[in-house]
């Protein structure tokens, strides 16, 4: 057994249980099965490894798209901003022909009025905000060829009392035109 000489007591009992010639194990299958764990193990990793990287690629491209869409955004929070400002309001509503309003009147929940009311009064336009009439043209009366039947009759200019005009159109049926009473 040993150089210094056969083992007693406990050791005796432990040497019988290991065994005492060469191994009859074979060592193939186990290499093998260290070889396929590390090659798995690398694969993983390499794999793992891509994925990151295009998830890393897809994060900087959409914060980059997230860049390029708030830069938007505050482009166009500022136009609203500046469309929004009182004097570009004030501007747009002369524009569109609008006059600052007069004096308000309020009711009370009872229904008497407080206040005086006025009319908004049109500012007196001033010659670069007031565009230029366009000319007027008239156009020269249809007269009918000689011998023709059935040609309408020209419109019967309204009478001056303000009363709406009658005529009668191409149909025989009385037409009324409106008159410049203004109500």
């Amino acid at each position: 057994m040993t150089a210094q000489g056969p083992l007693k007591g406990r050791a005796a009992r432990l040497g019988r249980l290991m065994p005492s010639g060469p191994s009859t194990a074979a060592r193939t299958p186990f290499v093998l099965l260290v070889v396929l764990l590390l090659g798995g193990g690398l694969i993983t990793l390499l794999l793992l490894n891509s994925a990151l990287n295009q998830g890393s690629f897809q994060l900087s491209e959409l914060k980059k798209r997230t860049t390029e869409l708030t830069d938007e955004e505050q482009a166009l929070q500022r136009d609203v901003d500046d469309s929004a400002a009182p004097d570009a309001l004030e501007r747009r509503a002369r524009q569109l022909g609008m006059v600052p309003g007069g004096t308000p009147a309020f009711l009370d929940p009872d229904g008497k009025v407080r206040g005086a009311p006025t009319e908004a009064a049109a500012p007196k336009p001033t010659p670069r905000t007031t565009p230029a009439a366009p000319p007027r043209t008239i156009a020269p009366p249809v007269v009918p060829p000689a011998g023709a039947t059935g040609a309408a009759k020209p419109p019967v200019p309204p009478p001056a009392t303000g009363k709406p005009a009658t005529a009668t159109t191409g149909t025989g049926a009385p037409a009324t035109a409106p008159t410049t009473s203004g109500r």
